[in-house]
């Protein structure tokens, strides 16, 4: 008998072993999300704006740059990881802002992720040569959104992307919206060389600076 249970702690042991042999910790990466536009109308003019673009989130610890590049210009936001506090730069030509938010500002501007519960599938994709599975996510308002996630990858820090944070590895293709459209984000690349500290520092001029409470006047954050 001692002997059967000794196997079975041994073959266990191994399953156990290859699981997490196979888990990475992303602590320090550079992931490249393809974004598409979902829409019905046949002249998207919002969309055309937004065709091609691409989003950059940059890992380092507890810190995390994530960058909307469009045919519009650049949003930035930029989690400071020793001190919570999150700063959204807005580059948009001549306009030119910067959004400072204490860590209870973040999590009222991303009050409607909240609560967010996911019903886990069997479906499996692979994307970027990582198996991913599939996940229905469901807020508070009972609206649903689809993910393909992979557990090779285990970010570190997940308040980079509120949306997903409750996952239990990274999401490599998700549904979200911007303002009124549904967009797909799609992981097109994962570098993981290190990144320079200096590409999560705040530029000390050129920006108009506005606090979390006065840019809620001026639209979506």
């Amino acid at each position: 008998m001692k002997i059967t249970t000794y196997i079975f702690l041994g073959f266990l042991f191994l399953i156990l072993s290859s699981e997490l042999a196979a888990q990475r910790n992303l602590s320090e990466a550079t992931i490249t999300y393809d974004i598409v536009i979902n829409t019905g109308d046949k002249t998207p003019h919002a969309a055309d704006l937004l065709d091609g673009a691409t989003s950059i989130v940059y890992l380092k610890a507890n810190s995390s740059r994530s960058e909307m590049i469009s045919s519009l210009g650049v949003q930035a936001t930029v989690i400071d990881g020793k001190t919570g506090n999150v700063a959204v730069l807005k580059d948009y030509g001549d306009q030119k802002y910067m959004i400072n938010m204490t860590r209870d500002n973040w999590k009222e501007s991303n009050r409607k992720y909240e609560g967010i519960t996911f019903a886990y599938e069997s479906e499996t994709k692979v994307i970027q040569g990582y198996t991913c599975l599939k996940a229905i996510g469901t807020l508070a308002d009972s609206s649903t959104f689809t993910v393909y996630y992979t557990k090779e990858l285990l970010p570190v820090n997940k308040d980079f992307q509120y949306l997903n944070k409750n996952l239990p590895g990274l999401a490599m293709q998700y549904e979200a919206s911007i303002g009124t459209m549904m967009v797909t984000y799609t992981v097109s690349n994962i570098n993981f060389n290190p990144i320079a500290q200096a590409k999560f520092e705040l530029p000390k001029s050129g920006y108009r600076i506005l606090t979390y409470e006065e840019s809620k006047g001026g639209g979506r954050n």
